[in-house]
Order: C-alpha cells, then sequence, then structure tokens
C-alpha cells in the first residue's frame, strides 16, 4: 500500500492538533518521519533531564495520556489510521526508553537509547504487535511505541548494569 501523503505543512502549523501529532513538523519528513520525529523528542528529553525522577515520569504519563487522544483526533481528521507523520507516538515512546537511564548518563547511552527504541518500535515485538493491529483508535497508535519503548529501555538497563558488572 502506498504511504499516504502528507497534508501540507500550512495544515499541520495551523492546527494545535496536528501541530503536536506532528510533532511540531518533524513528522512532515518525506523519508522515515518516525526516526525524524524520535530524534525531535531527545529536544524535550533533554529540557527534562534536570527534572527529578517522579517528576520525568509524570511528565511522561501525561505526555502519553494526551497522546492517545492528539494522535487519535489527528488521524480521524486525516482519514488515516496511524498515519506515518504523526509523530507525538514516537516522542512518547522515545521518553519511555529513556526514562531507563541513570541520572547523569552519557550522551553515548542517549544514543544507544535512541538507536534500541527505533530498532524495537520498527520490529514491534509482541505485545506492541496486537495494540498496533487491532486497537484502531489513539490508544492503539500510541501503546505499541510505548511498549517499544519499554522493551528498548529494558534493553537499554541490561546493557548499562551489564557493562558495570563486568
Amino acid at each position: 500500500m502506498p504511504r499516504p501523503k502528507n497534508p501540507p505543512a500550512s495544515v499541520v502549523f495551523k492546527d494545535p492538533i496536528h501541530l503536536l501529532a506532528f510533532g511540531f513538523g518533524s513528522g512532515l519528513a518525506k523519508y522515515a518521519p518516525g526516526t525524524f520525529g524520535s530524534l525531535a523528542a531527545l529536544v524535550l528529553y533533554f529540557a527534562l533531564i534536570g527534572l527529578p525522577d517522579w517528576a520525568y515520569i509524570a511528565v511522561v504519563v501525561v505526555l502519553t495520556m494526551s497522546a492517545f487522544w492528539v494522535c487519535g483526533e489527528s488521524a480521524r481528521m486525516l482519514g488515516v489510521h496511524d498515519h506515518p507523520g504523526i509523530v507525538f507516538d514516537e516522542w512518547a515512546g522515545m521518553l519511555v526508553t529513556l526514562a531507563f537511564l541513570p541520572a547523569g548518563a552519557p550522551l553515548i547511552w542517549v544514543l544507544v537509547g535512541f538507536v534500541l527504541f527505533r530498532l524495537f518500535d520498527i520490529l514491534k515485538p509482541w505485545p506492541a504487535t496486537y495494540f498496533d493491529q487491532h486497537w484502531h483508535d489513539g490508544v492503539g497508535i500510541v501503546m505499541d511505541d510505548v511498549v517499544a519503548g519499554l522493551f528498548a529501555g529494558f534493553a537499554l538497563y541490561l546493557m548499562i548494569y551489564g557493562l558495570y558488572m563486568l
């Protein structure tokens, strides 16, 4: 099936729902919008890393809960379930992945987390595939990325602490 066409940038930037869903324009990338959306999420991550752990988790929960509605509503308005340009779900998944990093982790671990998240987001291990295939609303759009973020975060955690155990 051909990739659905992106709405014009003027539509995305004028509508607050599309603006959020398209990751402030990062989802308008012609190729690999999920990767560009995940990269854009790093800007928010770096803005949040000074927060206490509980506050970071609270932001991730609020962002994820709002993403259910934002992504679902944008998809409904576009008439395309999980349009590739909708990347606010990648923001949620990326922030979930990076929640597994210890405070003050070196930049290399952020990059490893990014790669792991993209890998798990593409592979969609179960139950991510379940959400992706059976929930045709904002919850389904977002939860496959949250599950990918959990898998990536756990892999990141094992890599970091596995190295410290050697």
